[in-house]
């Protein structure tokens, strides 16, 4: 469990809109390594290097604000994210929201989730 920025902004309902989104990050090089996309417009994107996201969202005129939220590796397995969510559990921690994306471990996936207080979230649960 880590706790990472999460990028937050809000994309138009029209064609190409994500695909503007994601072509703009590539091109500086900027991986997403989670990424959540709401009825509404919101996007939520996980990234390796945010500074530089950031960055290249605004220079698209895109408003972005952050959010700390915690990343959970998961191991692909029946109950693989159980686990670490019960620590979260245990600690008394709402979740918010959560989403999940790419993992650098072979056969896993990492989970972000949305909680009020990252960084005490994240020392109650041991982390």
């Amino acid at each position: 469990m880590a706790i990472r920025p999460e990028l937050n902004l809000r994309l138009p309902n029209s064609p190409g809109a994500l695909v503007r989104v994601c072509r703009a990050l590539a091109d500086e090089r900027v991986n997403i390594l989670a990424a959540s996309l709401e009825a509404s417009g919101s996007l939520r994107l996980v990234v390796d290097n945010h500074v530089r996201g950031l960055g290249v969202l605004r220079e698209q005129h895109h408003q972005v604000t952050e959010r700390q939220v915690l990343v959970i590796g998961a191991p692909h397995t029946p109950g693989g994210l159980a686990g670490a969510l019960q620590l979260v559990a245990n600690a008394g921690v709402n979740i918010e929201y959560a989403y999940s994306g790419v993992s650098d471990a072979a056969g896993g996936a990492s989970v972000v989730i949305g909680v009020e207080d990252a960084q005490r979230a994240a020392f109650a649960a041991g982390v």
